[in-house]
């Protein structure tokens, strides 16, 4: 070899040197030039894809951007190694970043991994009123690491995935219906068949409960200082809030027009006083709390 580049002009020897690099360093274009429109085209299909399957604008960002850079990370060390250049402490260098970055944003992959879950399964949406993580409020957004809540008192409240996920979910929107459950309590004097006909009435009355489901009023229990009543009327869930109250104050003015008493703890305390003749005498005291 060394014979036949001597017997060669200055500019065949480097054309004999130059042309193997020359074609490598040309499949490296090629193989990077054309693995990245592979990459981009791939990462349009899996975008349409899941467009066309109404999946989570942020999922399907979010993945797209996934693809594309373990994608492009693949091109790359293909056309470098193509070159000659030695991949494999590159490839070490970056798993070893990876794992360094992944023990470092544990808690936070771990709340990514949860925001998943809660856009691929969907619980709730937004604009629900749930209960998640311990907060209740109104969805406002869906996030990748956090979910956006608003309370009642127009708090903006930011939820953790993690956290969410970890706990039981109660989603109060879920259903167009909801079931109210009441518990109104009587006096043992007050006439039970009254009580039990008057919150009938008013239950069947009121404009906002619904027919089907038919409501329910009956005795429930036969507590220390009343005779309970359980009311089990069905509300559309929007209005469930109002119609509570109002059948509360409905409740309460209508016994109070009837004389039905509402009992609330008491306590009645005995005196005892010997007085002075030394006869002991017992005074009742009556104390309300």
């Amino acid at each position: 070899m060394d014979f036949k580049l001597e017997q060669l002009t200055q500019p065949e020897r480097w054309l004999e040197l130059g042309l193997p690099v020359l074609l490598k360093v040309a499949v490296a274009f090629l193989i990077f030039f054309l693995g990245r429109f592979v990459v981009r085209m791939a990462v349009k299909v899996l975008r349409s894809v899941m467009q066309r399957a109404n999946a989570d604008p942020t999922l399907t960002g979010f993945l797209g951007n996934v693809v594309y850079g373990l994608g492009y990370a693949l091109v790359v060390i293909s056309a470098l190694g193509q070159i000659g250049i030695n991949t494999n402490s590159l490839a070490a260098v970056v798993g070893g970043a990876a794992l360094a970055v992944g023990l470092a944003l544990q808690g936070q992959l771990s709340a990514f991994a949860a925001g998943v879950l809660l856009i691929l399964f969907r619980p709730f949406r937004v604009g629900d009123f749930v209960d998640a993580g311990g907060i209740k409020g109104t969805v406002e957004e869906i996030k990748i690491i956090h979910t956006v809540l608003r309370t009642a008192d127009n708090q903006e409240v930011i939820v953790p995935n993690n956290t969410i996920t970890a706990a039981t979910i109660t989603n109060y929107s879920a259903r167009n219906t909801r079931r109210l459950d009441i518990t109104i309590g009587i006096d043992y004097d007050a006439d039970l068949k009254l009580a039990k006909s008057i919150l009938q009435e008013i239950v069947l009355n009121h404009p906002k409960v619904l027919k089907s489901p038919a409501p329910t009023v009956q005795v429930r229990a036969l507590g220390a200082s009343s005779v309970d009543f359980a009311v089990w009327p069905w509300a559309k869930t929007a209005e469930w809030g109002d119609v509570q109250s109002e059948l509360l104050e409905q409740i309460k003015l209508r016994f109070d027009a009837e004389g039905i008493a509402i009992p609330y703890p008491q306590m009645d305390l005995h005196l005892r006083d010997t007085g002075g003749d030394g006869e002991r005498k017992t005074l009742p005291v009556e104390n309300r709390l």
